[in-house]
């Protein structure tokens, strides 16, 4: 049968901001609605394949309108099509809350209690608080700019870089693309380290075999392996993560003392914060869950607060845990002393138990960050979208694992750097820079959506002042001494 395609008008209403097409009656399930199945980009004309016979009519509406007419919020910005089917198929809340605790919980995970254990755990935890709300708010700042970055553009999925380039210029894409480079390649290092230091437990193996080795099977799975065989070896190592994360908590929870979680130091918190910070990144996702979720900022919103609460919880835990087993913590002279490795030496059960979840926990990191470094590597070499080049991989793979064999003891060293200099930077200042740029070259005349974080510049002041505080701190305490 043949299809007509009748254009869908966008004509918003003067005292609507933005305003988005829907059928004659209001429904719940989407602005871009009706019998049939729906193609929809945002603030391009939009186009509905249905039979000739059908008559449709479009108007424009919004979800709720607020007492002020300033701000209006909606139920979404756009359709998700599959191209195969010409099926909408909208993202699911619920995958997107766990696919920010996934990408939260990774290697951070285990160097928290080495870096709190001059702090004690219950500063850490206030720490662990603060770090939280703190990037729960920059998460929403680039939510709200990205879905901003899709209206302005009229196109979905647009990356970090496009954002910056839209509110910050050229500046603003030089220090977002150093930053994302420094961030993958300082973790890549650091996940190494750390791995071939578990498999050489394991396996009597040299140093540089394991390393080697990790380096081989993980970027052999990233390169050659389909995404639905990486989701199924991801499932499968966050399952362990579960797993052996419960077994640890059940086996130290005997020898625990509760004496010793009443330990604060508040003088020691600084210290702990670029590392504390690391460990709470998700927000190289939030382009993702904004185009899955179609533009939904409530949906987006609820991600981001549960998906980086579950992991907040994990973490007191397994902080709690560690520091509560541990009564004799020292520290050393010229280096971090890690009560994960007492631990280990001093409780047999529990080696292994700490080696597996240790394990998981980076190999789930490691695959993440080397498909995204490499995609971003194949944006940067300008190379044809699908090609399966080895190149990006090579590049991903390489100066990590050499990297990682030069030093070995640079696990902790790599994560206070990408912490302090990468996180705070691209994921701290940069959001709220971006955010503070967009408010302010938008008119009242210009269509735009709600804000997602409150306070005005005030909030975007504290959020950049805090990130500054720390980095200036971190090079004071770097090279501010002979």
């Amino acid at each position: 049968m043949a299809l007509s395609t009748p254009p869908i008008l966008i004509t918003p209403r003067s005292h609507h901001p933005f305003s988005f097409p829907t059928a004659h009656h209001p429904s719940k399930q989407a602005p871009f609605s009706s019998s049939s199945s729906s193609i929809s980009r945002p603030l391009q004309p939009l186009r509905l394949l249905s039979p000739p016979t059908t008559t449709f009519h479009f108007k424009c509406f919004s979800k709720a309108q607020r007492q002020s007419d300033e701000q209006v919020e909606f139920e979404r910005l756009f359709s998700n099509l599959n191209q195969a089917t010409l099926k909408r198929e909208p993202g699911s809340l619920t995958s997107a809350i766990f696919l920010v605790a996934g990408t939260t919980v990774g290697a951070g995970i285990l160097a928290i209690p080495a870096v709190t254990q001059e702090s004690g755990f219950l500063a850490s935890a206030v720490t662990c608080f603060l770090c939280w709300v703190y990037m729960v708010v920059t998460g929403l700042l680039i939510a709200e700019v990205n879905v901003n970055t899709m209206c302005k553009l009229g196109s979905g999925g647009v990356s970090l870089v496009s954002m910056a380039m839209r509110t910050l210029g050229p500046v603003g894409v030089q220090i977002a693309c150093w930053s994302y480079l420094f961030i993958h390649y300082a973790l890549l290092v650091a996940y190494v380290a750390r791995s071939s230091d578990i498999l050489t437990n394991f396996l009597g193996i040299p140093i540089w075999e394991s390393a080697t080795l990790f380096s081989l099977v993980f970027g052999g799975i990233c390169y050659f392996g389909s995404q639905r065989f990486i989701g199924a070896i991801n499932g499968v190592l966050v399952s362990g993560i579960i797993i052996s994360f419960a077994a640890l908590v059940a086996a130290t929870s005997g020898d625990l003392q509760w004496d010793a979680l009443l330990k604060a130091n508040f003088e020691a918190v600084p210290l702990s914060i670029p590392i504390i910070a690391l460990s709470f990144v998700y927000q190289n996702v939030v382009p993702v869950l904004c185009t899955n979720l179609e533009g939904n900022l409530s949906k987006v919103r609820t991600s981001i607060v549960l998906g980086t609460a579950i992991p907040l919880v994990l973490f007191l835990v397994w902080n709690a845990v560690i520091l509560g087993s541990i009564t004799n913590i020292g520290t050393g002279a010229d280096k971090i002393i890690d009560p994960i490795e007492q631990l280990r030496s001093s409780n047999g059960v529990i080696e292994p138990i700490v080696e597996v979840f240790s394990l998981f926990a980076i190999a789930t990191s490691y695959i993440g960050f080397v498909l995204g470094l490499a995609d971003f590597l194949a944006d940067l070499l300008k190379l044809p979208a699908g090609q399966s080049s080895p190149l990006p991989y090579l590049l991903t793979l390489v100066p990590p694992l050499v990297l990682s064999l030069l030093d070995p003891e640079i696990f902790f060293k790599a994560l206070d750097f990408a912490g302090t200099y990468g996180v705070l930077v691209l994921f701290g200042i940069l959001p709220a820079a971006m955010s503070w740029s967009d408010r302010s070259s938008s008119s009242e005349q210009s269509l735009r959506l709600p804000y997602l974080v409150p306070g005005g510049k005030l909030t975007l002041s504290l959020i950049i002042g805090g990130a500054g505080c720390v980095i200036l701190s971190e090079l004071l305490e770097n090279f501010g001494h002979p």
